[in-house]
């Protein structure tokens, strides 16, 4: 099953707001970069997430996520958050990301992100062939 192997890649500062007592990034956060991540890799490669839901009523919901985190961040660290497609097909999408700190090319956090596909009542359903070849989904998997 052939996907995009494009990667996309966003940089940002760590706020002050994401950080806990211990001065480091709160672990939830991690989730949000991710989401960030994603966001920009569809507006690069794909398609912007909003006009895939008004224009074509397609949902990607979080069906698993997980993260590994290998060192903290911290207030004002520059984070570059890279993401890419690792799995594609009519019904299910995994994006994997890996988050660094600027600079000094450290690994932070790996992780990935399972999409089903819904429709706008919430109900399974299936990426519009349009969307195959920016996603790299096969046409066989129809």
């Amino acid at each position: 099953m052939p996907v995009r192997m494009d990667s996309a890649e966003t940089r940002f500062r760590v706020r002050y707001a994401e950080t806990d007592q211990m001065g480091v990034v709160y672990y939830s956060n991690y989730m949000i970069w991710m989401e960030v991540g994603r966001v920009e890799w569809c507006k690069r490669f794909a398609r912007n997430y909003r006009d895939m839901e008004s224009e074509d009523g397609i949902l990607l919901a979080v069906a698993e996520c997980h993260c590994r985190y290998l060192a903290p961040a911290r207030f004002d660290d520059e984070i570059v958050v890279k993401t890419w497609l690792e799995r594609a097909d009519p019904r299910l999408l995994t994006f994997a990301y890996e988050i660094r700190l600027a600079g000094v090319d450290q690994r932070l956090a790996t992780g990935f992100t399972r999409h089903i596909i819904l429709d706008k009542a919430f109900r399974r359903a299936r990426l519009p062939a349009k969307y195959f070849a920016m996603f790299g989904v096969e046409k066989a998997a129809q």
